[in-house]
């Protein structure tokens, strides 16, 4: 393992995929390689003439080649492999590659907040390594890795889930040099909120008092801690932004079909609005602890 599949789209956005996601190998002492995707449904007489056509294909991959090589030139990483692909469904291929070549990370620039594309939606439903999504407006002089856990959650994979966010946190946090906070959402709806129902600061003091023990085995500092009761894509928002979080490090149940796009999750919430970088654990057997 211990590589990272780099996503290079044609359109690249504000976040640079390809410079950051080799700086991030580096410090996490990871190997780097690039794909560079490309398609174009043509038109006109490569349309019609299957010839003309790959001709136009390869001309358009040898192109992304050289400035991909260019890239890394400028970067001083020509040791760096490029993988040229041509692939309408970017995700698909991305999602059965990374996982069959043994890669253990994934990076990939957040599509413009007002042009959110349906492979970045693809590949949160359907990734099985890690996925780090790059923001595209970062938060100035970020210095800290927020880890946001369900603790309340008595469902196996959940609890196991956590563990495996707690255990890149900690890594990120030690190869960035950042501080390590942790985050726990107490889900309570707007409408009780504001017909004050419900005393949000009895139960987020009495979650302290119930989930001392897990945080004592964690480690942290308790200023380190955040209990917070509301929306979780709302509370972790505001609360990354208030610890300039470099990166919110995330776990994603990966709900498919018709339930997954009634309810959605929280990581697909959070892209929306989000000024940190978002590492993605996906709930996949093969990544979770024995």
């Amino acid at each position: 393992m211990d590589k990272v599949f780099i996503i290079s789209q044609k359109a690249e956005q504000q976040a640079d995929a390809i410079e950051t996601g080799i700086a991030l190998a580096k410090r996490l002492e990871k190997e780097a390689e690039v794909f560079a995707y490309s398609y174009e449904s043509f038109a006109g007489k490569e349309h019609y003439n299957p010839r003309l056509a790959a001709a136009a294909k390869v001309a358009l991959m040898r192109q992304r080649s050289e400035e991909i090589a260019a890239k890394l030139k400028q970067l001083k990483a020509d040791d760096v492999a490029v993988h040229s692909v041509w692939s309408k469904d970017l995700f698909e291929h991305a999602c059965h590659h990374s996982i069959r070549h043994g890669f253990d990370l994934m990076v990939k620039a957040v599509h413009h907040k007002t042009h959110y594309l349906p492979m970045d939606w693809q590949l949160i439903r359907h990734v099985r390594i890690p996925l780090m999504m790059l923001c595209d407006n970062p938060l100035q002089r970020a210095r800290t890795v927020l880890m946001a856990v369900d603790l309340g959650s008595d469902n196996a994979i959940k609890q196991k889930l956590n563990q495996c966010v707690i255990q890149h946190g900690q890594q990120l946090a030690e190869a960035m040099n950042c501080q390590l906070h942790l985050a726990y959402i107490i889900r309570v709806p707007k409408i009780l909120r504001d017909m004050d129902l419900i005393d949000t600061r009895t139960l987020v003091k009495d979650a302290y008092h119930r989930y001392q023990p897990q945080l004592d085995e964690i480690g942290l500092h308790q200023e380190h801690v955040h209990f917070l009761a509301g929306d979780p894509d709302l509370c972790l928002y505001e609360l990354s932004c208030r610890l300039k979080a470099a990166y919110l490090v995330m776990g994603a149940r990966q709900r498919k079909g018709l339930m997954g796009m009634v309810i959605g999750n929280t990581a697909e919430a959070m892209l929306s609005r989000i000024r940190s970088n978002v590492l993605i654990i996906p709930a996949d057997d093969q990544l979770l602890p024995a």
